[in-house]
């Protein structure tokens, strides 16, 4: 094993810190020479893998040059070609979608889309108690009684019964869900993550697929004379759906954000401008907002109230009426959180007291609700660096959503189990995943996805080690560094933000702010100094080590940013771990 950085074996939060590896700092080197960068940008492209000659390319992402032809994917030309002649022949078309932000912002860009050709769709969400996820038989039945064409976004691919009972109309499925070896009876299943597609698109989400079909329509109609939208504009829901469903930031999703983010600072889609506002951003958006500001609002609709809040924000046109949604999202949102708190205290105490060690933390309680068990298996999962799954019990069945860690694929185990007989239903992708299970089978269920997990190396991760790209001095973090980092993001899923360690700092100032954060000063005594902000400091061991600290030197480590505070643009540290000097 290499040598801790900065000899840090235990933080005050248990972790070891990691640096470059001596490959990564030959390269960072080679990359500070021949493309002129930072020190600490050299090492965040040698941390990514960025050779020199493509570092100019990485640091400004286009579509123009990452955007796959969207024929690439199979069914891609019958499903535009299917969706274009529903326009020309202007036909009933229905939108059947999942309740969360990916399954919104894909409805929403097809009814945007179409609303901007002069056309009308109906909006179809399933309850997430009553209906459950993806699309079932008597609601496809209803709508293919009357419409001529029903397409599935962020759903749909396992399918088979309620695609084949939606008689009379023709189904499109738009989707990124693994597939099962056999697909449903549908006129075009676009999925980059079908058993026949090679995977290279697996990392987008639903919104993304349905981006690319709207680009191929979009060729066609150029092809026919005909004039579509300007897709651009719909980069920001497509950047919002890629962040809140935890999709990859790279390649082409790199490309998305970016782009989506600068389309979503104009405000011009009245839902995302009123969400803003009741989440009280009061800076241009960033990947942290669209993740844990707007997404969880989007979400709080279908997670415990009228499922199809979320899509229809997402879609109207109409400022009035995106303000009353908004608010109506942000009061669900409130009552989600307290919802989640009794859940999630319930669930750690049963997860501890069964075990944190195993491949597989679970738990499953009478009546949890089902709209915040995925959000409580993501807490276990950051918890223990272990897959989780939480599930809520009613009747003889329970209903749960798991989490993974990178490198451990649950959609395909939760999938495999289904298939073998342990569950009633499951699906979902490799971070990422839905369950039903009868209550008599529970136990027997979830150790045989341990064991499934174990076989992937599940049960080997300990504490999350800290990686680090490298040293900085208080002096060194300045705007411009911060600035130029930036060029380097969106940071997010498989692209984590860079971070840096201070060593040996002197404290100057350390204080509470409210009940749980800490807000310090600190410098190495010779330079400038720098504040930091350690958000829940006080729930972990950091927040009562550094405030008595004694005149001790720390090792400081975390993320640099931004705080535009009272219209000045000044450098903080978001501080997230602290080790005791010498």
């Amino acid at each position: 094993m290499s040598r801790a950085f900065l000899d840090v074996e235990s933080s005050a939060t248990g972790r070891r810190w990691t640096g470059p590896t001596p490959e990564q700092a030959r390269q960072a080197e080679a990359l500070e020479q021949a493309a002129r960068l930072p020190p600490a940008v050299a090492a965040v492209l040698a941390r990514r893998g960025v050779p020199p000659e493509a570092a100019e390319a990485f640091l400004d992402p286009t579509l123009k040059d990452l955007l796959p032809d969207p024929l690439s994917l199979r069914d891609m030309g019958a499903a535009a070609e299917r969706f274009l002649a529903a326009l020309r022949g202007r036909e009933r078309i229905a939108v059947f979608a999942d309740y969360d932000v990916d399954g919104g912002a894909s409805a929403a860009l097809i009814l945007s889309w179409l609303r901007a050709m002069g056309h009308r769709a109906t909006l179809y969400i399933p309850d997430r108690i009553d209906e459950g996820y993806g699309p079932n038989v008597p609601a496809m039945a209803a709508l293919a009684s009357d419409h001529d064409l029903i397409v599935c976004v962020d759903c749909g691919t396992l399918s088979h019964e309620p695609i084949a009972a939606a008689r009379g109309a023709d189904v499109i499925v738009l989707d990124h869900h693994l597939g099962a070896e056999t697909l449903p009876p549908a006129l075009a299943v676009v999925n980059p993550n079908r058993q026949d597609e090679s995977g290279d698109l697996g990392h987008l989400c639903a919104a993304g697929v349905v981006f690319l079909m709207l680009v191929e329509v979009n060729r066609q109609m150029r092809a026919a004379g005909m004039a579509g939208p300007n897709l651009i504009e719909f980069l920001d829901l497509v950047a919002l759906a890629t962040v809140a469903d935890v999709a990859p930031l790279t390649g082409v999703n790199r490309a998305l954000v970016r782009q989506g983010l600068k389309v979503m600072a104009r405000r011009a889609r009245p839902g995302l401008v009123a969400l803003a506002d009741v989440a009280r951003m009061t800076s241009a958006p960033t990947p942290y907002h669209l993740g844990f500001l707007l997404g969880p609002r989007v979400n709080a609709g279908g997670r415990i109230g009228q499922a199809d809040l979320g899509a229809r924000l997402l879609a109207t046109p109409d400022p009035h009426e995106a303000a009353a949604l908004a608010e109506k999202l942000d009061r669900l949102n409130t009552e989600r959180r307290e919802i989640e708190a009794a859940v999630r205290e319930a669930a750690l105490a049963q997860a501890e007291a069964r075990g944190l060690d195993g491949p597989l933390v679970w738990a499953a309680g009478e009546g949890w609700h089902p709209g915040v068990v995925g959000i409580v298996a993501s807490r276990l999962k950051e918890l223990a660096n272990r897959p989780a799954v939480v599930i809520g019990l009613e009747g003889d069945q329970g209903k749960g959503s798991g989490r993974s860690v990178s490198g451990v694929d649950l959609g395909a185990s939760v999938q495999r189990l289904a298939a073998e007989g342990w569950l009633l239903k499951g699906g979902g992708h490799r971070m990422a995943a839905g369950l039903t299970v009868a209550r008599d089978r529970l136990d027997e269920a979830m150790a045989r996805l341990g064991s499934l997990l174990a076989k992937q190396g599940a049960a080997e991760g300990g504490p999350r080690d800290l990686r680090l790209d490298g040293l900085l001095m208080p002096g060194a973090a300045t705007v411009d560094l911060v600035d130029r980092l930036d060029t380097a993001g969106p940071f997010g899923a498989a692209a984590p933000a860079p971070r840096f360690a201070f060593a040996a700092m002197a404290l100057g100032f350390v204080r509470r702010v409210g009940e749980t954060h800490l807000k310090i000063g600190f410098g190495d005594g010779t330079g400038p100094r720098l504040d930091a902000i350690a958000f829940g400091a006080f729930d972990t061991p950091l927040g009562p080590l550094l405030e008595a600290h004694g005149g001790a030197r720390f090792h400081l480590a975390g993320r640099l940013e931004i705080n535009d505070w009272g219209g000045r643009r000044q450098v903080q540290l978001r501080l997230e771990d602290a080790a005791r000097a010498g």
